[in-house]
């Protein structure tokens, strides 16, 4: 069986994606490398959601097709969501890609990787029309015109979902996974494409999750992290009502897990049985992730969204009294289509009020097949992005004083092994600290042993108690005690 190169891009909820299909791949035999150079099939899963993600995609590809030119690789397989919006264009401009994987075609992996007849799709797909508009590929694509091309439209049946039986090769540490409770989105955002190729909205059985959750416990995951477009949608398409509630009491009863926790929250879906649900079980951790977007009520309206800023004000406020200590993240888009300088102030003075302890801001990205695209009063590029700087500048000296605030605390902290910094300091994370997307507690004094002797770094996965001795923008500095 031919070793396969592995390269995934994007979310965590695509990473769960290429864990699928590197699992797939496993099962039939072939072996997993994230050496490309070692590999004699390449596949990238690319993410599609703005401009910056379909250039980092577009980019990956062509690297890798060069090393299919010049190396030991006789394959190039794309994967995700650049497929279900350029796959037309990616098969007329990059001749070396052999075979294209859609964001519900996933068991479609081992025949691509193989050059075998893929399985026939899924019963759910639709047939694609003809001359819907996809934008440009970046100019990165060589010799690439604009032009119309085939899209694919959002699946009108399941769609793919993996459960717990679904071979699944887990890339995290070992102590970290991620676990997708659903797939898709019903919600009509207009800035945001992600129905048009993920499909509508559709739930995993709670017992599907349990078992994947117990499964991986057993195999030594300390640390649960729940994924989907919106998981305070969870359990409505099953006829739930406060599915995600319901689900989390049922994982908080994993004895082996220690943190369960949960992105993307929908702010008018955070009722207050969920927020009771978290508080009642300490194994779910008081982190709230809640794309809010914006704070004027104008824009938002033009988002499709809803909400104003004094709504998530009272909100926030709302969680914080159901929720003591809990650690709050949002992310943000600047330059939405018609963003007035007042528009873009009543943003400003969210951000100083609503003292968030993690934030994201994005510039506007006008994808062509989004509602959005067709509004007027564009905001210049340029402008969005200095707004996305000033934000992320009053952010800043939020999150430097919201760390501060911690000096002399003491915290349980989940060790993560040598940090990046220097091998001299270990890393770890509060349970105020997702995985990749916030800070980090570094520990640069690991305590004595009984004998006086200086104490061996705690083991990679081991939880710990530290206190909080130095603070900076985005990280804690942190020393170990008994």
């Amino acid at each position: 069986m031919p070793k396969v190169g592995f390269i995934s891009l994007g979310c965590p909820k695509n990473l769960v994606d290429s864990e699928v299909m590197m699992g797939l791949l496993g099962e039939r035999g072939h072996a997993i490398t994230a050496r490309a150079e070692e590999a004699e099939v390449l596949v990238v899963n690319t993410c599609a959601f703005i401009e910056s993600a379909q250039q980092e995609s577009v980019d990956a590809i062509l690297e890798l097709a060069e090393l299919k030119r010049s190396g030991r690789a006789r394959r190039l397989v794309v994967a995700g969501c650049l497929v279900e919006r350029f796959r037309e264009q990616i098969r007329a401009e990059i001749p070396e890609v052999d075979a294209l994987v859609g964001t519900n075609e996933l068991p479609q992996i081992v025949a691509a990787v193989t050059g075998e007849a893929p399985p026939a799709p899924p019963a759910c797909s639709r047939p694609v029309t003809a001359g819907a508009a996809l934008p440009v590929l970046p100019a990165s694509f060589p010799g690439v015109k604009p032009q119309p091309v085939s899209a694919p439209l959002p699946p009108d049946g399941p769609g793919y979902l993996y459960n717990e039986h679904t071979p699944r090769l887990v890339s995290t540490a070992r102590h970290t996974a991620y676990l997708k409770i659903a797939e898709g989105c019903d919600h009509p955002c207009s800035f945001c494409v992600i129905p048009q190729y993920r499909g509508h909205f559709r739930s995993r059985r709670p017992e599907s999750v349990e078992a994947e959750a117990r499964l991986l416990a057993a195999n030594g995951v300390r640390e649960l992290v729940l994924v989907g477009q919106d998981t305070t949608s969870y359990g409505g398409d099953l006829g739930l009502r406060h599915g995600l509630a319901q689900l989390l009491a049922r994982l908080a009863g994993i004895e082996a897990l220690a943190w369960i926790r949960t992105l993307y929250f929908y702010p008018n879906r955070v009722t207050a049985p969920l927020l009771d649900t978290l508080a009642a079980h300490p194994r779910l951790c008081r982190y709230v992730d809640m794309p809010l977007q914006h704070a004027s009520g104008a824009v938002l309206a033009r988002m499709r969204r809803g909400g104003s800023g004094e709504h998530f004000l009272r909100l926030l406020e709302r969680i914080r009294r159901a929720l003591p200590g809990a650690a709050l993240r949002s992310t943000l888009i600047t330059g939405f289509p018609g963003e007035t300088e007042a528009e873009f102030q009543e943003l400003l003075d969210f951000v100083a009020a609503a003292e968030l302890d993690w934030l994201g801001v994005f510039a506007y990205s006008d994808e062509a097949t989004s509602r959005a695209h067709a509004l007027e009063n564009k905001v210049p590029a340029e402008v969005a992005a200095a707004r996305r700087d000033t934000v992320m500048k009053l952010q800043r000296k939020i999150s430097r004083r919201r760390r501060r605030a911690l000096l002399g605390a003491r915290a349980m902290v989940l060790v993560e092994g040598p940090a990046e910094e220097s091998a001299l300091l270990w890393q770890g994370r509060l349970e105020g600290q997702a995985p990749g997307i916030d800070g980090k507690v570094l520990i640069n004094d690991f305590g004595l042993r009984p004998d006086g002797s200086p104490a061996p770094p705690p083991a990679t996965g081991s939880f710990v108690t530290a206190e909080i001795t130095a603070a900076h923008d985005y990280d804690v500095v942190a020393r170990l005690v008994t």
